[in-house]
């Protein structure tokens, strides 16, 4: 079976779209940024680094620092699907960070996003 197109998409072109989404309800980059930090583990030169090097999604997820397991605590659905019914890992990680984005576009607070409390 083929790999699904976002795998060898560039994460550099889809982070903007992350911003954007982001900046147009009120949110800023930097708390795009702390997401996708507490999602994958990549500090902030790390990530610049990724997006330097226009690293596609699979290498991004495959070359994370540190996978939060708290993940598995992201409920709900993403372009119809529900994520945790996701099977394919990579997949499934990419639509963990689409349903953070969409929380924090949606006004959640960082700290409920991030699942502290």
């Amino acid at each position: 079976m083929a790999k699904h197109r976002i795998y060898t998409t560039s994460f550099a072109s889809v982070y903007p779209l992350y911003v954007a989404k982001a900046e147009k309800k009120g949110r800023t980059k930097a708390e795009v940024d702390q997401i996708i930090s507490w999602l994958t583990g990549y500090g902030q030169e790390e990530l610049k680094t990724q997006l330097e090097k226009q690293t596609d999604f699979e290498t991004f997820f495959a070359e994370a620092p540190m996978i939060n397991p708290s993940r598995t605590l992201i409920k709900g659905v993403v372009c119809g699907v529900r994520v945790e019914d996701i099977k394919e890992p990579t997949m499934r990680e990419i639509r963990y960070l689409d349903k953070l984005i969409d929380e924090l576009a949606q006004g959640r607070a960082i700290d409920k996003i991030l699942r502290k409390n």
